[in-house]
């Protein structure tokens, strides 16, 4: 069984669940000739919802690509979290304003034993049912099902807050229904928030996991003949789509068969293990006892003791021209790259005088 499958088949124990807890508070309201209870079956049904989104988002998602979407559709599971997110603030905002005005306009609510019962169980279905979904979509890395399963535990926190309610109610006679209701509706409101937040940063373009980035730096150096790894940039176009780049070192010496060997087997490795279409560049590193060398080493060594300088690379010569080119990635703290290119720029030139200079403020998109 594949990821999507895993998230249907979740998805699908969502629905019948929902349907099922509808099912048998219809049938004890009916009985008990009441109609909040009746009503309450009723959100159950809009509670399946969520899930039926998440099939949907899912299998939207599988559809192959095609000449206006080269990449697939696998972002409109983002979608989908962002769907069930709203479904959660706006059941949050809801709540609220009901829960305010039963603080000013208290009502003494009724309970019976069949209501009691009904919360009961609908606690306990819930508090499972959330818990297994939101586990699924951890472990699938499914912000729609994540945000499912948090829908359900919401709904049945506030349940469980009317029972506490109903305790106090019958023990002390105190009603607290409204500010039980105000203070769970404001979390379940900041929780929305938080939801959404994670599909947005993704369509957004947030940035690759720290731990994804540390394999690919280490399986990329264990290839032979590779000294360095830098520019790493990950694209996601969905939970299984991945597009990247990223620049390796290499001696001068290494002629183009050998560099075409080691960067299509280093292709090879990314899409297997990581399913990332990967593109390799090259930075040569200049070998031996001439001009390009000794450059190299000068204006490397000068970069490098820059404390605002995190990472220098890229260096190359052009000798027909004279002029020696190089990459910097500058702290977060640089503010003006302008003025810091400049700077930089003036230092080496009057290292390497007879030389035209230029440094490239490069970007950390990844670390």
């Amino acid at each position: 069984m594949n990821r999507s499958q895993k998230i249907i088949r979740t998805s699908i124990i969502g629905i019948v669940a929902n349907v099922l807890l509808a099912a048998f508070k219809a049938v004890v309201g009916v009985l008990a000739s009441s109609v909040a209870i009746v009503m309450d079956a009723v959100n159950n049904l809009s509670d399946a919802l969520s899930s039926v989104i998440t099939i949907i988002g899912t299998k939207l998602s599988e559809r192959p690509a095609d000449r206006e979407h080269p990449f697939g559709f696998g972002r409109i599971e983002y979608f989908s979290a962002i769907i069930i997110a709203v479904i959660v603030l706006t059941a949050g905002i809801t709540s609220l304003i009901e829960s305010v005005k039963k603080i000013f306009q208290p009502t003494e609510p009724e309970y019976t034993t069949v209501t009691l019962l009904v919360i009961v169980v609908a606690v306990v279905v819930k508090l499972v049912l959330g818990q297994f979904v939101k586990r699924q979509g951890q472990q699938l890395k499914s912000d729609a099902l994540i945000a499912s399963g948090s829908d359900a535990l919401f709904d049945a926190v506030i349940t469980l807050a009317t029972l506490v309610s109903a305790g106090i109610m019958l023990l002390w006679h105190v009603s607290l229904d409204g500010f039980l209701g105000a203070l769970i509706s404001i979390v379940i409101i900041k929780a929305g928030f938080e939801m959404l937040a994670s599909p947005v940063n993704e369509l957004l373009g947030a940035r690759i996991s720290p731990d994804l980035v540390h394999d690919i730096k280490q399986e990329v150096l264990a290839f032979e003949g590779v000294h360095g790894v830098f520019d790493i940039i990950l694209h996601n176009y969905g939970p299984n789509v991945l597009i990247g780049s990223l620049h390796i070192n290499v001696y001068d010496t290494m002629d183009a068969h050998d560099i075409h060997g080691l960067t299509r087997r280093i292709s090879e490795q990314m899409y297997t293990r990581h399913g990332i279409v990967m593109t390799v560049g090259i930075y040569a590193v200049a070998t031996g006892d001439n001009r390009r060398a000794e450059l190299q080493s000068k204006v490397m060594q000068a970069l490098a003791k820059h404390k605002e300088i995190l990472q220098v690379h890229g260096f190359y010569y052009f000798e027909k021209e004279h002029r020696v080119s190089v990459d910097v990635v500058p702290d977060i703290s640089v503010h003006d790259e302008a003025a810091l290119s400049s700077y930089l720029t003036d230092e080496i030139k009057a290292l390497v005088p007879g030389e035209d200079v230029t440094i490239v403020i490069d970007h950390n998109y990844s670390e």
